[in-house]
């Protein structure tokens, strides 16, 4: 997808799995990124990799100051870190819920507000929330994840509603299980990795697992100015999980 000459994207967790995915569908599409992650690994060209912490307001300051320095502005944020949990309300601890819940929900208000200045300087401003299929339906043994995730569900049509009139538009995307190096280590912790993963592509009515690459390119649909009249959307990446109820066999 083209349409992000003389663009500057922003993606925290952009180092791997689906954040680096969508570094590379920005780059393809003509975009300069800055990759912000605790560890952005080797970037150059027309990437700079800057090392932030989502849990840090004083770091997302500097790495967007720093982007917008290298590169002349920020036009795009896609909010993408995020850690997982498992198991049921009884699982996780007090700790665990706040950590998670710092990470995946106030990691998307600490990183808007230190995008925000640049990208009001935008004639084509876009922000892109990573959600998850686990926000609107109920899946088992992901209570924390979910309550995180539904947080970011509404969390974007509320930004997307405060900030329309200043010609910011916000969206989300939700994916179903996507087959990266994150949902790898799950997997290893299972007593049967192998079974645990065709059971999780067997709920997905495709039979496979989402792959990082399709959930950028919905990324980069939403961000990009051919989604003009896109906002306060959810964009669902997941295999046809959350729509279609498909007959036992």
């Amino acid at each position: 997808m083209g349409g992000f000459d003389g663009l500057v994207a922003v993606v925290t967790g952009g180092g791997s799995g689906i954040g680096a995915a969508c570094v590379a569908a920005f780059v393809a599409g003509g975009a300069k990124v800055g990759v912000l992650d605790l560890d952005p690994g080797e970037q150059g060209g027309a990437t700079l990799g800057v090392v932030a912490d989502v849990a840090d307001q004083g770091s997302l300051d500097a790495a967007m100051a720093r982007v917008a320095e290298v590169y002349g502005g920020i036009d795009i944020l896609v909010n993408n870190a995020g850690i997982s949990a498992v198991g049921t309300v009884e699982a996780n601890d007090d700790d665990e819920w706040h950590r998670v819940l710092d990470v995946n929900v106030v990691g998307v208000v600490r990183t808007t507000k230190a995008a925000l200045p640049y990208l009001r300087r935008s004639s084509r401003a876009a922000i892109v929330n990573t959600s998850s299929i686990a926000a609107t339906a109920g899946l088992m043994q992901r209570a924390l994840y979910s309550a995180s995730k539904g947080a970011v569900h509404s969390l974007t049509r509320a930004m997307a509603a405060d900030l329309v009139s200043e010609g910011i538009r916000v969206n989300s995307v939700a994916p179903g299980t996507v087959d990266t190096p994150w949902v790898a280590r799950l997997l290893a912790k299972a007593a049967d990795p192998e079974a645990e993963k065709r059971q999780l592509a067997a709920r997905q009515p495709t039979g496979r697992l989402v792959t990082a690459e399709e959930v950028a390119a919905a990324v980069a649909y939403l961000a990009s100015p051919a989604a003009g009249a896109t906002t306060g959307a959810s964009l669902a990446v997941d295999g046809g999980m959350n729509g279609l109820r498909l007959p036992r066999v």
